[in-house]
């Protein structure tokens, strides 16, 4: 009688049946998937499966102490995209479980053998082995390049050094539009506003000062206090949109010099407002002009004609003849007509280009949801660091992404220090600092009941964004403005019908 013996059908599929092969193919690829090395181990290859397991041992456990720790502190997650110690790590590491896996599975093909499969399955299986191989390369390839264009707008945008904690509750970033360019001498802010956020509940109140204020001036420890105790009150030209360059030629004076225009014109707004202005974003407005393209534009409702002009004859000091408008209506703008609307100033006065440049901010912020970020962001990183100059630390970043999505779920407030309110040939700063106070008071009063209000209404996705400044996109009762302080005065009503008249983001 002939002996029987038992026959390893993994290591030697040519003694075993034909379906036995088929299995033992697709067994093969599912372990080599869900653990690359896993098959090397098998027939005995203990080095190099010493290293894989290693690999993917690793990555499993990173994974999920990550995912726990998600679980309790939701800004891990955050600190996770925007720390660059850790994106430089990921930035090198995911690229080595793509090239692991990669070898792990052709090494598994090999082993499978394809001629020991029916032919019947092969087609499958080759079919099956091709879109894995996708599946699971192509995606850590594209992550790859993610991670680095992050790691890269990290390092390029956001400054080094210590992050600063809110002072009286809030955090107060002044936003700037810087006109530098060419033809133009020095930088010199053609758009003004301060952002004051509560840390807790996410609660801003946006303050529009306006670049023509005179007889700004400064905090007692600002080294431009010194220069002008009475405040900046040289003339007409000493206006606060030349303060950035009255820093820029005392910047010795400054404990950062490279950063002296921001501190000085950082400390004049404080003075204004009585907030401490701890940090500062000023975009270039010719890389605003990229950013809007990087976005796929921008939709807004213009209520107005609003001019693309000439250049100004130095001569005259008059604009050349109009070369286009862009019309009345809901318009998708793209950079360049983006950065005219917010910019033009022919037929109009410095308040309504306040207004123009605030639509403009509100429809950038209602764009930037998740999918436009993930399906653009190559170009939106790209276009960023040329864009926006800012000394917020990459250590704050994390935090401040999770106040954003507390911003997102309430109302936006708005202040314009401007007339009636404030004249700003002649303004009373005390007036100012109480009206700052006033609604800021008002706005932590009322950001309990907004974010009630705004997650009991989930029909309202807009509103629910908390993005709208203040807009009512129901277009079911047409464009109307939405209470942008908790008071209902006659002045705030009439300063919403002027908004309302000028444009809104649908």
């Amino acid at each position: 009688m002939a002996e029987t013996r038992y026959v390893d059908p993994i290591r030697y599929p040519s003694y075993a049946s034909q379906s036995t092969r088929d299995v033992r193919a697709w067994l093969l690829l599912l372990v080599t998937v869900v653990v690359p090395g896993g098959v090397q181990l098998l027939f005995g290859h203990r080095r190099w499966a010493k290293i894989s397991l290693s690999i993917t041992a690793i990555s499993w456990a990173l994974a999920i102490l990550a995912g726990v720790t998600v679980l309790i502190n939701r800004t891990f997650l955050f600190t996770i995209g925007t720390n660059p110690f850790i994106l430089t790590f990921l930035t090198i590491w995911v690229p080595v479980i793509a090239i692991n896996w990669a070898v792990c599975l052709f090494d598994s093909l090999r082993r499978i053998r394809l001629v020991t499969i029916s032919q019947r399955a092969r087609k499958r299986f080759v079919a099956a082995f091709c879109a894995l191989l996708l599946i699971v390369v192509g995606p850590l390839a594209w992550g790859t390049s993610m991670l680095n264009s992050q790691r890269g707008l990290m390092s390029d945008l956001f400054a080094s050094g210590k992050a600063l904690k809110p002072v009286d509750g809030r955090y107060n970033i002044l936003l700037l539009g810087s006109d530098a360019g060419k033809g133009r001498t020095g930088i010199r802010p053609d758009s003004l506003s301060l952002a004051s956020i509560d840390a807790k509940t996410g609660k801003t109140v946006i303050i529009g000062l306006p670049r023509n204020m005179e007889n700004v001036p400064f905090t007692e420890d600002s080294p431009l206090h010194k220069k002008y105790p009475q405040g900046y009150n040289c003339g007409s030209e000493c206006l606060l949109n030349a303060v950035f360059q009255q820093g820029e030629q005392h910047k010795d004076e400054f404990d950062d010099p490279e950063q002296a225009g921001e501190q000085a014109t950082m400390d004049a707004v404080s003075a204004i407002t009585g907030l401490e202005v701890q940090y500062y974003a000023m975009i270039n407005l010719k890389g605003f002009e990229h950013l809007i393209d990087s976005l796929g534009g921008i939709t807004l409702v213009s209520g107005k004609r609003v001019p693309i002009s000439s250049k100004v004859d130095r001569k005259t000091g008059q604009h050349g003849p109009v070369k286009g408008w862009i019309e009345p209506g809901k318009q998708k703008l793209d950079g360049f007509h983006a950065l005219w609307f917010a910019r033009s100033r022919e037929f109009s006065s410095d308040y309504e280009r306040m207004i123009r440049q605030r639509c403009v901010q509100t429809a950038m912020v209602k764009q930037l949801d998740p999918a436009t970020v993930l399906t653009r962001y190559q170009a939106i990183a790209k276009a960023t660091p040329g864009a926006v100059a800012t000394n917020i630390p990459s250590s704050q970043v994390d935090s401040f992404v999770d106040l954003a999505l507390k911003v997102k779920s309430q109302k936006i407030e708005s202040l314009d220090l401007t007339p009636p309110r404030v004249t700003p040939s002649n303004p009373d700063f005390d007036v100012a600092r109480q009206l700052v106070a006033d609604r800021i008071e008002e706005a932590s009063k009322s950001s309990k009941e907004d974010k009630d209000a705004f997650s009991a209404s989930g029909s309202d996705l807009s509103a629910a964004a908390g993005v709208d400044a203040g807009l009512d996109p129901n277009p079911g009762s047409g464009p109307q403005l939405l209470a942008q302080s908790a008071g209902d005065n006659s002045a705030d009503n009439g300063d919403e019908a002027d908004a309302k008249a000028i444009c809104y983001v649908p």
